[in-house]
């Protein structure tokens, strides 16, 4: 993850420590920021064209059964080759963000796999989201959007997408 010099320091800190998360740490991670935060973030996702082309990515993912759909979250995180990490990787930033909030918003009715009612995230990744409850809303916000942003592969030449 290429972390922006404009970013202010903390922020910088909070997705160094993000990037070097475990990829299940990453998505439970996600899921606390939502379930923590989910009310204030929700209007900061733009409602653009890009609502349109979130919601038809994660129709996609919704089809799946529930492992394959933990699956398709662990590889946009790994940035595995996949038609879902292509099309996802071609989204702009904020489109990235309403795509991972509509996931979140599955999540809450079971649509999509939910997180184990057990999980614990480890120390690194509760001490980060303790970091991020106490940034200002619009830290939050660019960490969200940069955290999610890096996730997903690249178009290739010849591919589908």
């Amino acid at each position: 993850m290429v972390v922006s010099a404009n970013l202010d320091p903390n922020l910088q800190e909070a997705l160094k420590t993000f990037s070097e998360l475990s990829v299940d740490d990453k998505l439970a991670l996600l899921w606390f920021v939502y379930t923590k935060m989910g009310d204030s973030i929700t209007p900061a996702a733009p409602v653009t064209a890009g609502q349109d082309i979130a919601e038809g990515l994660y129709n996609q993912v919704k089809q799946l059964s529930h492992q394959e759909q933990l699956e398709v979250q662990r590889n946009l995180f790994a940035g595995k080759d996949s038609l879902i990490s292509r099309e996802y990787g071609s989204l702009s930033e904020n489109t990235k963000l309403l795509f991972w909030y509509r996931l979140a918003q599955g999540m809450e009715d079971a649509t999509i796999v939910p997180m184990p009612e057990s999980y614990e995230l480890n120390s690194n990744a509760q001490q980060l989201l303790s970091q991020l409850e106490a940034m200002e809303f619009q830290q939050q916000i660019t960490f969200s959007r940069e955290s999610v942003s890096a996730a997903g592969s690249e178009p290739k030449v010849g591919a589908a997408i």
